[in-house]
């Protein structure tokens, strides 16, 4: 069965999460993609923990989950750019690729002839994806950034975290590198809308892709809140700001959700908890009271949750119509019978002799399949890949081997 994007070839220059995300999303539909590395050293990531070797197994690799997450399926080609003939051959290379998706920072590759507007003079129908902190133009262009900064200067920070006057009231970031994700699937919506219009027009461009953008547009209706009234939103920890009960509460072994969004959901709540009489409360008649009157009821139906089960309360509330859910943790996520259902952890053969466990791609399609193929080891494909698309030979290979270019 043939996959979305077979026969495309995508030159990855990215590192970390976001371009590598993007890129992962293409060869996990069928791209081959070409992941250019430093010889020796390869993406950042491959240097940050935890390593698989750290679960003490038998054959563990010291390869790195951070890399592993983020580079499934693709050929890793070590080549040092620094020097001329290495960057003459990631040239070469980018020329025979339909996309190159590149982070490094605003005018780094120009030097190397890797820019768009070098490559376009000999490739014009190139698709060329620049993911960059702040984008291609303005005052923070060429500044350096992180996930950790965006999510502070971009809004995100400012609405998470418990509220003030709360005791550990401050702004939080989500320990998921949520800009860097987000970012990374904007940058691969941008790819595959500028293949689909080359397609129907012959056409490449450039696309300009920034942490801050998709940082900024991931406060959603945040923001627009924030433009329509002049109002800056607040943090409300864990408390849906316009519904209650909607918010977190402790169990005798765990934490849960309850989120009864309107009366009759509250009305069964309150039965499965064996207090009927607080739907009859005229301070909770209605949402809005309930809002109104949130830390009464949250202390009422919190001092009733702490003496049952987690699991039990579950499976009460899900039978009485309560939309309510665990707050796991990654082994329990994974030990879940609906996560097992989907098969969302895979186990995939790996250069380096043992098979990785994985998170499998969420989309899932009819007619053409998600191909799972286990992340390269560093350089694995160099020679495969030099020979394939540049014509090298095994004698110009062992020369460039010997002056340390690949």
């Amino acid at each position: 069965m043939d996959t979305i994007f077979q026969g495309i070839k995508v030159l990855d220059l990215t590192r970390v999460i976001a371009g590598p995300l993007c890129t992962q999303l293409m060869a996990d539909s069928g791209a081959t993609v070409y992941k250019i590395e430093r010889p020796g050293e390869g993406d950042d990531s491959r240097r940050m923990g935890p390593f698989l070797s750290d679960a003490g197994k038998a054959g563990s690799s010291d390869e790195s989950t951070v890399f592993l997450a983020y580079n499934r399926g693709k050929h890793s080609v070590t080549v040092d750019l620094a020097q001329p003939e290495g960057a003459a051959l990631v040239r070469a290379l980018a020329l025979s690729c339909d996309v190159v998706v590149e982070n490094f920072k605003t005018g780094a590759l120009r030097k190397y002839q890797l820019d768009y507007e070098s490559l376009r003079q000999d490739r014009p129908d190139i698709i060329y994806c620049s993911i960059t902190g702040f984008g291609q133009t303005g005052p923070y262009a060429s500044l350096p950034a992180y996930d950790f900064i965006l999510q502070g200067m971009a809004g995100p920070m400012s609405t998470c975290g418990q509220p003030d006057g709360t005791p550990g009231a401050e702004p939080m970031r989500t320990s998921i590198a949520i800009t860097d994700v987000v970012t990374g699937l904007y940058a691969n919506i941008a790819v595959v809308s500028a293949l689909y219009h080359k397609q129907q027009t012959g056409q490449g461009q450039h696309i300009d892709t920034a942490l801050l953008d998709a940082a900024v547009a991931l406060n959603g209706h945040l923001a627009v809140a924030y433009l329509a009234t002049g109002n800056s939103p607040e943090r409300a920890g864990n408390r849906n700001p316009i519904a209650a009960p909607s918010e977190v509460f402790a169990s005798t072994d765990g934490h849960l959700i309850v989120a009864a969004g309107n009366n009759g959901q509250f009305t069964a709540l309150c039965q499965v908890l064996g207090q009927p009489l607080l739907a009859q409360d005229e301070r909770f008649a209605t949402n809005a009271m309930r809002v109104n009157n949130r830390a009464a009821l949250q202390k009422l139906l919190a001092d009733v949750v702490i003496h049952h089960q987690r699991d039990d309360l579950l499976s009460k509330l899900r039978a009485a119509g309560v939309p309510c859910g665990p707050i796991n943790n990654m082994e329990q996520v994974f030990a879940d019978p609906q996560v097992q259902h989907r098969e969302l952890a895979i186990s995939l053969p790996h250069s380096s002799g043992i098979d990785v466990d994985l998170v499998r791609n969420p989309m899932r399609f009819g007619q053409t399949p998600v191909v799972h193929k286990a992340p390269p080891v560093l350089g694995e494909h160099t020679e495969q890949v030099l020979a394939a698309e540049l014509g090298l030979d095994s004698r110009r290979m062992a020369e460039l081997r010997a002056a340390k270019i690949i």
